[in-house]
């Protein structure tokens, strides 16, 4: 059996690249949500004349998709993944752009265009994992073109993990309904929606160092040494084994619906 300090050194000296949790192997394994995004994206994909895909991570997802609209775009505001998203999207004729990423989703304004793009100018925008503003997307969005979107919700339960007091109650708790008042105050019909809590498995301590260097703003200030005795104490407790924590997930599909002349036509 390999020791704490093995697996902690080993995880926290990994590179990470993009978002490709591939190093870990069924070191890391989600339960399954009750619904599919990639295939509701492919239905909608059939039969719009572009796609933006906002957070595009380092553009796996969106490369593996079988079928892309020809003019398809996408949007990245994580420094490090920009020019891994560059390189990999670039060969299908993507075009990969930085943007504010904002800091947070929950009571956002939009106060300056955050998406580097003109009113009305994509049928259909994608965001899986990404904060979101309302307000942006309804300007970006051309009159009943949709808005499809796979969310996680707070945070916090990994906090617990380290012994760190949770966020949620100083703030607006990010969740589906929450997400469903911003996008229909900012003029969408939403079509359909769903939640889930799955469970994630953390084989060993190792492997939440290395999923916490890879989210790094799911604890900013994390690094082993800094969180030494919290992470001893929480291999202990797991008897050197197993880690498992909820996230909550949630997905929405919506209409841009504005009222009469309140939004560009397409």
């Amino acid at each position: 059996m390999r020791t704490f300090e093995a697996l902690v050194n080993e995880a926290w000296t990994q590179p990470t690249e993009g978002w490709d949790f591939s190093w870990l192997g069924d070191r890391h394994q989600e339960d399954p949500v009750p619904w599919d995004y990639t295939a509701m994206v492919l239905e909608l994909v059939q039969t719009s004349p572009d796609l933006l895909d906002l957070g595009t991570g380092g553009g796996e997802w969106l490369a593996s998709l079988p079928f892309r609209p020809a003019r398809t775009a996408a949007t990245e505001g994580w420094a490090p993944n920009l020019s891994v998203a560059q390189t990999r999207l670039g060969p299908f004729g993507i075009d990969v752009v930085a943007y504010v990423n904002p800091s947070g989703a929950v009571g956002l304004e939009s106060a300056v265009e955050l998406l580097p793009f003109p009113d009305a100018s994509f049928h259909l925008i994608t965001n899986r994992h990404e904060s979101l503003v309302a307000d942006e997307l309804a300007r970006v969005l051309v009159r009943d073109g949709h808005f499809i979107t796979q969310q996680v919700g707070e945070w916090d339960t990994l906090s617990p993990l380290l012994g760190l007091p949770g966020t949620v109650e100083s703030r607006e708790r990010w969740q589906l309904s929450v997400a469903i008042d911003q996008l229909e105050s900012a003029g969408f019909e939403v079509l359909r929606s769903g939640e889930a809590r799955p469970v994630t498995h953390l084989a060993d301590i190792g492997a939440l160092v290395w999923y916490l260097k890879m989210i790094p703003w799911a604890i900013p200030d994390f690094t082993p040494d800094r969180y030494h005795e919290s992470l001893r104490e929480l291999d202990r407790r797991c008897n050197h084994g197993p880690i498992e924590f909820e996230e909550e997930r949630f997905w929405v599909l919506a209409r841009h619906r504005p009222r009469s002349g309140s939004s560009p036509e397409s």
